[in-house]
């Protein structure tokens, strides 16, 4: 059972922190919560002992073009020593049209496994070219995960901004994963920070349509909302600082989960922080969901 602040679902952070003060705000979030995540604490007893292997092509031999070739590839981070850790499949942002690989601060030396993932970019690749990479990303971690000694039971899907769409039309849409011969509800959580929930503005740019007008259709999130998704965690920033309509878009895709029964899904708003700013405060967030899920499926529950 998911637990919320407050006692409510949709939470505003009245914190109003420059982020060089983050290390307070994350302090402060892990102590009203009443939970320190399990995973951190046995992080720090073992910050050293980590293994990085770099730029793995997720596709292998069979990437579908020569700019697939040059750009699909994964860095895999994971604790050594353990057996059965969580890992999370982190997607960069930049709009679908730029950006790369990284690690945000605060899922290092965490004690879980970090997958993360660069895929092909407008306008080199159009649509569904980022989904279709998005899924071989994860499938790969499905199907080679254990061989680092993670539990394939416990893979989690995030990314910031255009990676935070991709991981929620990989957990939403199961055609995708569904591809690889994957059933996406075998994901143990989509961790979205700031994604699109309708269809994304790079997507609408490439038909022609411009950004300001919205739309919902088989490439938004919020077309593929269903009761059985995976447990769902939705963070924004301050919806004043944040892109527009982001945290509202965020908002009604929480909605709409609830609407058709989804027992899982919980959105948090990090007042005080920008689109950009907010990767790094949302790491505690994404750690106590990571730790309640694993603790639910230890007991049995969903």
């Amino acid at each position: 059972m998911t637990k919320h602040l407050a006692g409510v679902v949709s939470i505003r952070m009245n914190f109003h922190l420059t982020r060089g003060l983050t290390t307070v705000l994350l302090l402060a979030i892990g102590v009203t919560a009443g939970v320190v995540s399990t995973h951190a604490q046995d992080a720090a007893k073992k910050k050293s002992a980590y293994r990085l292997e770099e730029s793995i092509p997720y596709y292998g031999k069979e990437a579908p073009d020569e700019y697939a070739k040059e750009r699909c590839s994964l860095d895999v981070y994971v604790p050594t020593g353990r057996k059965d850790f969580p890992t999370v499949v982190f997607f960069h942002g930049g709009g679908l049209k730029g950006g790369s690989r990284f690690i945000p601060k605060g899922l290092r030396d965490a004690g879980i496994g970090v997958v993360t993932v660069d895929y092909r970019l407008n306008p080199k690749a159009k649509c569904p070219a980022y989904l279709e990479d998005a899924a071989a990303a994860v499938a790969w971690t499905f199907n080679n995960i254990e061989k680092f000694g993670g539990d394939p039971n416990r893979i989690f899907v995030s990314g910031h901004s255009a990676g935070g769409y991709l991981a929620s039309m990989v957990g939403l849409d199961k055609r995708w994963l569904a591809a690889h011969d994957i059933d996406a509800d075998d994901l143990a959580g989509l961790i979205p920070l700031s994604g699109h929930t309708i269809t994304h503005f790079t997507v609408r740019d490439e038909r022609g349509i411009s950004r300001n007008q919205p739309i919902i259709d088989e490439f938004a999130p919020l077309f593929h909302v269903r009761k059985e998704a995976p447990p769902l965690l939705l963070i924004t920033g301050d919806r004043d600082l944040e892109i527009p309509t982001r945290y509202e878009e965020n908002a009604y895709l929480e909605s709409l989960m609830k609407t058709v029964g989804h027992p899982n899904t919980t959105l948090y708003e990090l007042d005080g922080f920008t689109h950009g700013s907010m990767v790094d405060p949302s790491c505690p967030l994404t750690l106590k969901f990571i730790s309640e899920i694993i603790k639910d499926q230890s007991s049995g529950a969903r």
